[in-house]
């Protein structure tokens, strides 16, 4: 009989006892044997990624779903790499982050620790098997994973891989790295329930997951929320530089939550910039949705409809718009955005300055591609999720993330008399 969910948090929450005292040596060794493992073993992993997404295709998954469940050679060594990137970075455990020293003499440090169990809801992207599982045990956490029937049997040979790494060592318990097998929706909303068991969750996936966990959850949860993501090209930008960033965040991949859905424009640019740096998108097969200053100036645009600046496309579609200024922008972006990931170009400091400022969301890039928001790319080595949320963490999380912070007290003798 196999084991229920709450079976295996159960499991998890004894595994993450134990966890959280392994040495830094210790997890960079396991990390080290599961990264190795993964290597070895690529051939078979590509075997079981080759089932899934046959079954995909077969059932009329979408070219987006397909690109996110594809592994590659290239992929496979991202995932690995990832791990070894881990490996190379600070163990956030023990870390004494701040404190003071009271004038009675109590010394109070701000210590980080692990958060316990960490599960993650996850669709389509096989990789997330490997980078949670490397996260979580740098961190110190249990990780309990529960993919989407679209990858099951990647995910599954990618666990099973880990899973011998763990069993071939008596310093690390088995359970550290559990793979929820039941992908139905019960067996979700199991998890969902599992209160006192596990410490975090993290839903990586469509609206219709991330609805589902706010909906539902009982257990505490960081939204990984969708990507609408804008550039504002500020009447101060550097033409050129401004087509590169706009390009690179539409068209390197369109089909992540990193990628530019909205394009928002100066109108002292509308007249000699866009028309030419929209001709540059149409060239790369890029749609055009634009508003009707857009299509006074490229005529080849459709019509932009007000459920265009909502939209997360994660394809080669763009939804453009003049406005009159920053505070246009600023307010358009406030009222349609998601908290993700906002980029403006100008080459006035002041104006990037105050966009930086004013504008709500989990990362701000000034003069540099939305692309970048990503825990590799912010030195994290991988990210177990983009929160667009503010409370614990806020844009891509790494190791930190998947810890807090609790006072450690050093007295000598002092006790408290009133």
């Amino acid at each position: 009989m196999s084991a229920t969910v709450t079976d295996i948090c159960r499991r998890a929450r004894a595994a993450s006892t134990v966890i959280r005292e392994l040495t830094t040596e210790v997890k960079d060794q396991v990390l080290r044997e599961m990264a190795d493992a993964i290597d070895t073993a690529a051939e078979d992993l590509k075997e079981a990624n080759a089932r899934d997404v046959a079954a995909a295709r077969e059932a009329g998954t979408s070219a987006t779903l397909v690109d996110r469940l594809t592994l590659t050679d290239k992929r496979i060594a991202g995932m690995t790499g990832a791990i070894r990137t881990i490996i190379d970075l600070p163990d956030p455990v023990g870390q004494v982050v701040g404190g003071r020293t009271r004038p009675n003499g109590l010394r109070i440090e701000h210590v980080r620790e692990p958060l316990g169990v960490v599960a993650v809801i996850y669709e389509a992207r096989p990789n997330v098997t490997a980078d949670v599982a490397a996260l979580c045990l740098k961190s110190g956490n249990a990780a309990v994973l529960r993919g989407s029937s679209i990858a099951q049997h990647t995910n599954a040979a990618i666990a099973d891989v880990l899973a011998e790494v763990l069993r071939a060592r008596d310093d690390v318990p088995d359970d550290a790295v559990q793979l929820i097998r039941d992908t139905s929706r019960e067996a979700a909303m199991e998890l969902l329930h599992a209160d006192g068991y596990v410490d975090l969750l993290v839903p990586r996936g469509g609206p219709s997951l991330i609805n589902t966990v706010k909906d539902n959850a009982t257990v505490p949860t960081v939204i990984d929320g969708d990507g609408n993501c804008h550039v504002y090209v500020d009447a101060s930008a550097d033409p050129a530089r401004a087509t590169d960033i706009v390009v690179n965040g539409k068209t390197s991949r369109p089909s992540v939550c990193n990628a530019v859905e909205t394009l928002l424009v100066h109108r002292d640019l509308a007249g000699d910039w866009l028309p030419k740096a929209l001709d540059t998108l149409q060239g790369l097969g890029v749609s055009i949705r634009g508003d009707e200053r857009t299509r006074e100036v490229w005529p080849a645009a459709k019509e932009a409809q007000d459920s265009d600046w909502e939209t997360e496309y994660l394809d080669l579609i763009l939804a453009v718009k003049v406005v009159d200024g920053l505070d246009e922008a600023v307010r358009h972006i406030d009222r349609y955005g998601t908290r993700n990931a906002e980029a403006i170009v100008a080459q006035d400091y002041d104006v990037a300055r105050r966009f930086a400022l004013a504008v709500d969301s989990g990362s701000v890039f000034v003069n540099t591609s939305t692309r970048y928001s990503d825990g590799g790319e912010f030195g994290y080595g991988v990210e177990i999720g983009v929160s667009t949320q503010k409370l614990h963490a806020r844009g891509p999380m790494g190791l930190e993330s998947l810890t807090c912070v609790k006072n450690v007290v050093w007295g000598s003798g002092q006790i408290r008399v009133i």
